[in-house]
Parts: C-alpha cells; structure tokens; sequence
C-alpha cells in the first residue's frame, strides 16, 4: 500500500525562497508540495482548488497580505492547517496570526528541521512555533503589557510596520500594490487609531513594541 504524503502549499512572493522550501520539506519522503503560489489571490484561489493538508506561508506578500489570507483561509475552512513563516520576529504579528487561524509560526532563521518538525507538530494536531516565538510570546504573556497596535487590523498593521521601517507613502503603495490615495488614508487611519500625531511617534511605538 503506498505510503500517504501530506500535501503541502508553499506561498512566497520570491521564487527562489519557494524552491528551497520544497527542496527542505521533500527531503522527507512523507511530505509532497502539491502547489505553489507568489501572491495571496493565487494562493488562495489554489487553495479553494486543491485543498492541501498544510499551507505554508510568508506574511510579505503584494496585494493582499500574509494575515489576511490566513484569515480567509481560517474563515472557508477553520480546520486548515497554516504555518506562517516569516522574517518577522516580534511576538505580536505571532499572536495575531494565530488569533486569525495559523497553527503555527515558525521564524526563518531557525533551524531547517524546525520547519519540517513544525509541519509534522500540526499534523498531529499541535501549535507549532519555533523556539524564538515561543519564548516573544511567554515573555509577553509574563509582563501582561496591555498592546496599542490590537486596535490595528491585519492590513494596517502591515502598514504601519513599512511605515516604522522608513517606507515612504509611494513606495508601500507600489509595494502592496495599492494607490498612494488608499495608503495615505490608511496612513492617517493609524495615527487616529494609535492617538499619535506624527511619524516620530509612530516610530518610537514601533521601536517599544519591537516591531520591525
């Protein structure tokens, strides 16, 4: 009887990225990625089409973000099994992750088999994060900071990020494919939202709550 694999989809706006990643996961023969996607409306289009058992995915992405998929996928198929990896380290974008319907959040600097390991934990039901978010995450629960940047939605948490690290109003646009219009009205939205009323501020927010 032939060994069943878990099917895998791997979204990541760099194709380079995505090939290492199937390169690491199909070094385990019980593991087969089935689709891979560069944007989040493929993603998620694939996602609909071919029902994966785990979906693997950056937060950085063009057009639609990283945690609005999520949260889409969680909402069609709250059983879905989504592990975030990201570049992004801090315990806030892990938290609203896994509120919106990851199982897991694995950083990309860990180790190649934490990854793999992960994929395995969800499958068997488990929470899956590596070991640098576990311990963001512990040490935020311990200090019991009540966090400003909850009132954000995915998207303008996003923003707010690039905003943090020194992105211009164009630049984001032309990153997130959207229009200068569209993110300067999310740009003032954020600082109504966060009571600030500058950039300064905004980044000295950013740099207290270590998000980077």
């Amino acid at each position: 009887m032939p060994e069943v694999r878990t099917r895998i989809m791997l979204v990541d706006d760099h194709a380079i990225v995505r090939a290492g990643f199937r390169r690491l996961l199909e070094q385990r023969n019980s593991y087969q990625v089935v689709a891979e996607a560069g944007d989040a409306e493929t993603a998620y289009a694939l996602f609909l089409e071919l029902q994966p058992d785990v979906v693997v995915l950056d937060l950085t992405m063009p057009g639609v973000s990283g945690l609005e998929l999520v949260r889409r996928m969680a909402v069609r198929q709250p059983s879905a099994k989504i592990l975030v990896f990201s570049m992004h380290e801090d315990a806030l974008l892990a938290e609203r992750a896994i509120q919106l319907g990851a199982r897991g959040y694995v950083t990309k600097n860990s180790a190649p088999e934490v990854l793999a390991s992960a994929v395995e934990d969800m499958m068997a039901g488990k929470v899956a994060l590596s070991p640098d978010i576990a311990q963001a995450l512990a040490i935020l629960k311990v200090t019991g900071e009540g966090d400003p940047l909850t009132v954000l939605s995915a998207r303008e948490l996003e923003i707010f990020r690039l905003i943090a690290r020194g992105q211009t109003v164009p630049s984001i646009a032309a990153f997130l494919s959207l229009s200068v219009k569209t993110v300067a009205n999310y740009h003032s939205l954020i600082k109504q939202k966060l009571n600030i009323t500058g950039d300064v501020e905004l980044v000295l927010l950013a740099q207290r709550r270590n998000i980077t």
